[in-house]
């Protein structure tokens, strides 16, 4: 009862684990403290291949009354692990200059942040990649390759959804605001990028801004006679 006491006050944070066992498709590891705790088949990352007495870095997730009595909860696909390694990696987030404003994530492809700064002179998405990358480096050996965006925060809705699409350039926005549904128009070669495979990269942008995002390919030369008319 007193070890589960001091681990519920660690809910939230990252712990350090070593994998023991699979118990079917849920993930058995120690936490230190003859402590075991259970990863469950919806936490893990699709395609991460774990192994008996590898170490990882887990999200405390929760404690929940199992059948034999408290289980802690850990995960690895939830994106509030993203989020907490990037806490761990970038101070100014621990000082709260740069804080987290949104975060979407599918688990082991991709991740888009977004980030503002709360003090002037901070640069948020400079402060999260780091010197020739090495924060938001250290983020992605963790979680072993997954892509990760980083957005810097805007209030303006219409500049939160081109830089979601990121790196796409957009053509054209037009929003429905009572809908919540934007029509997005980009140059026809840069579509695909824009869809992104298996339409990835528009679900995550959809998912971060919660707004319907439908995307649409125009030629190169209306592009043009946009930029002309501007």
């Amino acid at each position: 009862g007193a070890m589960i006491s001091e681990f519920e006050q660690r809910v939230g944070n990252l712990v350090s684990g070593m994998i023991l066992r699979f118990d079917g498709s849920s993930v058995r590891v120690d936490i230190g403290k003859t402590t075991e705790a259970i990863m469950p088949a919806e936490e893990r990352v699709p395609n991460e291949r774990l192994n008996p007495n590898q170490r990882l870095t887990f999200l405390l997730k929760g404690i929940e009354d199992g059948p034999r009595g408290k289980q802690i909860i850990l995960s690895r696909a939830d994106p509030e692990f993203v989020a907490k390694l990037f806490a761990r990696e970038v101070p100014e987030i621990g000082s709260n200059s740069v804080e987290i404003k949104m975060i979407a994530r599918e688990a082991g492809i991709r991740t888009k942040i977004v980030v503002a700064s709360s003090q002037q002179g901070v640069d948020p998405v400079g402060s999260c990649v780091g010197q020739k990358g090495v924060r938001v480096q250290a983020v992605t050996n963790e979680l072993n390759g997954e892509r990760i965006d980083i957005i810097s925060w805007t209030e303006k809705e219409e500049d939160l959804i081109k830089s979601s699409l990121s790196p796409v350039e957009v053509v054209s926005l037009k929003l429905n605001k009572k809908a919540k549904e934007a029509l997005v128009k980009v140059a026809e070669d840069q579509l695909s990028l824009a869809i992104g495979r298996e339409g990835q990269n528009v679900r995550l942008a959809s998912k971060l801004t919660g707004w319907k995002i439908e995307i649409e390919g125009v030629a190169s030369k209306v592009k043009k006679e946009d930029e002309k008319e501007q």
